[in-house]
């Protein structure tokens, strides 16, 4: 970026961004023009299918939950310029991970077995990127190619323990036997019923409400702590985070490992509060969508946040659209967020010199 470029924090922040999300729907809008759909219809569709209920907003809050942990399991080391691709994984091992602690304390109270089960997903999850890190601070192993690697076997190894170990007996389907009731995470529905609170049957459950406390509590470690201080150093320039005393390879290991167990927070949100047993594939993706939830975010925990509801919102209106025009299926949904990803992405600053310019005319 040259310095005639730099933006006001507003503008850096929330127009820009803008920008780039409203140039992805203009071109999604081509698309659908092209299979012979109204996009203005196609867009009021997925509006009401992800807001227009109490269900519709309870399962676009419970995508959204999987995405503000994905997110910020890609936002942590990119403060340290780490990409950490390896949220699918990560997420995978901590699903394994939850599974054992339910399936093996079926019978404990679910005060007992739901921090055990988050444990056991921090734990999984930051152990699954810590050999990358690992490989990163001690043999300078490229942090994309490990966690992308490790993606791959992790998906393998998921395969293996269910075909050959964890999957239910006389049971034809590669998933595990289903969790004992007693150990799934309430649903806020549940949780607000003895209050009055009437709250549509959704699987929005008590994940929600952690990953707002994860946010928070990134938000007060990357920027109001010393060791949060470090990485953020560590990004900006390796040299001077050497000169200055930090220890890089114990930074490096830590923004990592952080960023994994954020991911491994996702099992929790997804096989203990929805899918009550462990099956193939069921991040579905997630931690590759957390890339671009982390970069329409700005690497920040409120922006990590609208950018999860954002996608949260795509994942379940689109669902309702595919019922409604047939013509437009799940893969143009796809087409989308691939779309939001190339413009928040890779032409994160297509628009940055003219906005640059038309704010500095306007000053």
């Amino acid at each position: 970026m040259r310095p005639d470029d730099a933006l006001p924090a507003w503008a850096d922040y929330a127009i820009l961004p803008l920008l780039n999300l409203a140039a992805a729907m203009a071109l999604s809008s081509v698309v659908i023009l092209a299979v012979g759909e109204s996009p203005l219809a196609a867009l009021r569709i997925m509006l009401t299918g992800a807001f227009g209920s109490g269900e519709a907003i309870g399962y676009t809050l419970y995508y959204a939950t999987t995405f503000v942990f994905t997110g910020l399991a890609v936002a942590i080391p990119f403060h340290a310029s780490l990409f950490n691709i390896g949220g699918e994984g990560q997420g995978m091992m901590a699903g394994i991970g939850v599974t054992f602690v339910c399936l093996g304390m079926g019978a404990a109270p679910v005060w007992l077995v739901l921090p055990a089960a988050i444990l056991a997903a921090l734990a999984f999850g930051a152990g699954w990127a810590l050999i990358p890190a690992w490989l990163q601070a001690r043999r300078g192993s490229h942090i994309v190619i490990t966690t992308i690697m490790f993606n791959f076997i992790a998906a393998t190894l998921l395969n293996w323990l269910l075909v050959a170990w964890l999957v239910a007996p006389g049971q034809s389907s590669p998933e595990s036997s289903g969790f004992p009731p007693g150990t799934w995470m309430p649903t806020l529905a549940a949780l607000a019923a003895p209050f009055g609170i009437a709250m549509a049957a959704t699987p929005l459950n008590l994940a929600f409400v952690i990953a707002l406390l994860a946010s928070a509590v990134t938000w007060v470690f990357l920027f109001h702590t010393p060791w949060g201080y470090e990485i953020r150093v560590l990004g900006f320039s390796e040299g001077a985070a050497r000169y200055g005393g930090v220890d890089v390879g114990a930074t490096i290991v830590l923004a990592l490992c952080l960023g994994g167990a954020c991911a491994g927070l996702a099992a929790v949100n997804d096989v203990m509060g929805a899918q009550h047993r462990l099956v193939l594939n069921f991040t579905n993706g997630s931690g590759f969508i957390g890339i671009a939830v982390a970069l329409m975010g700005r690497n920040h925990p409120l922006g990590i946040g609208l950018a999860a509801l954002l996608f949260g919102a795509l994942t379940e209106g689109g669902t309702e659209l595919a019922f409604d025009m047939p013509a437009l299926q799940h893969e143009l949904i796809v087409v989308i967020e691939g779309l939001v990803i190339l413009f928040c992405g890779a032409l994160e600053h297509l628009f940055r010199p003219r906005l640059a310019a038309l704010l500095a005319g306007a000053r």
